[in-house]
């Protein structure tokens, strides 16, 4: 696989949505052991998905992006930001530029709705991923699914 051979988009159909849930299956339920009764919260039901596929059709990326009210829990109440969250790649399609490609495609999406900025929770081997695109760790260290994270900002 190429990293010209997949497109990102919104998941816009109850069929692309699906996909996301199965690639986050797949990353986290599967292969980090988080439980799936917490994999899946109430916040997807308002969620913006993104998702990555390949040109046979096949999902293998995928994030989602909080905004507005729902958002307001996870960015400290700020209204102009975001919250990036579940972004998962199929292991067979890491290093292909596909997290790059789906962390670009939610900050396009928060910035089509007015937000300024845009929150995470990192994983914390990911930290340096996410600092290469501009985000700035905050604030303690904390578990959530029994697994070290960090807070990060990105202003849009």
């Amino acid at each position: 696989m190429s990293p010209s051979s997949y497109v990102v988009r919104v998941a816009e159909d109850p069929a692309d949505r699906e996909a996301c849930f199965a690639v986050r299956k797949e990353v986290f339920v599967v292969e980090q052991g988080v439980p799936e009764d917490i994999e899946y919260d109430a916040y997807d039901a308002d969620a913006l998905h993104v998702v990555a596929v390949r040109e046979d059709g096949l999902p293998f990326g995928a994030g989602r992006l909080l905004y507005g009210e729902v958002a307001a829990a996870k960015t400290g109440g700020e209204p102009g930001v975001g919250s990036l969250g579940r972004l998962a790649v199929l292991k067979a399609a890491r290093g292909l530029g596909v997290g790059v490609a789906l962390v670009r495609g939610i900050e396009d999406a928060a910035r089509a709705r007015g937000l300024t900025a845009v929150d995470l929770h990192a994983q914390t081997h990911a930290l340096g991923f996410y600092e290469r695109l501009g985000y700035v760790a905050y604030g303690p260290e904390f578990l959530d699914a029994g697994i070290a994270h960090l807070a990060m900002r990105r202003e849009l």
